[in-house]
């Protein structure tokens, strides 16, 4: 028998050929904090590796403003924590009307260890209209611990 070990298939999202919508075109970011060396950018943009990080321990939130109302069929997210074993929780909601009333998407927990669950990526089939603003709020320990919100990626279409 001839076989060979191969590495695992990582699920990235230039694999998957989907066309993303262009954040930096489309959409005005406010975010809580952010680390020096890690912008919002590199979550949104795709143009490094190393994604966004918070500055501050404790909840953070990223919202994106859209310029004209969006229509979506599918978010991705991924989180990554090399350094610490935590619980995670994020809220994704999305507003209507310019943030005067929010729907929530989805609220996921997430069990952070550092050797089998260091990498989170949530794949949501969505059908929303009319989204003006697209929130994504972190909360990076649920025990009150000092870890640090990040995330490596958040892609739109």
């Amino acid at each position: 028998m001839r076989k060979r070990q191969i590495s695992p298939t990582r699920q990235d999202v230039a694999s998957s050929g989907q066309a993303w919508l262009d954040v930096e075109r489309t959409a005005f970011v406010e975010v809580t904090s952010e680390e020096n060396g890690y912008p919002i950018e590199c979550a949104l943009l795709g143009v490094e590796e190393r994604g966004w990080r918070a500055s501050n321990p404790g909840a953070q939130t990223i919202r994106l403003i859209f310029d004209e109302p969006q229509k979506f069929n599918r978010i991705w997210l991924v989180f990554e924590e090399s350094e610490n074993t935590r619980t995670q929780e994020f809220v994704l909601r999305w507003s209507p009307d310019t943030g005067n009333s929010f729907r929530e998407i989805v609220r996921q927990q997430w069990n952070f260890g550092l050797h089998d669950s260091a990498r989170e990526v949530e794949d949501y089939a969505v059908e929303l209209s009319a989204v003006t603003v697209l929130e994504l709020i972190i909360v990076p320990d649920m025990n009150g611990g000092p870890a640090r919100a990040s995330l490596s990626s958040l892609r739109l279409s």
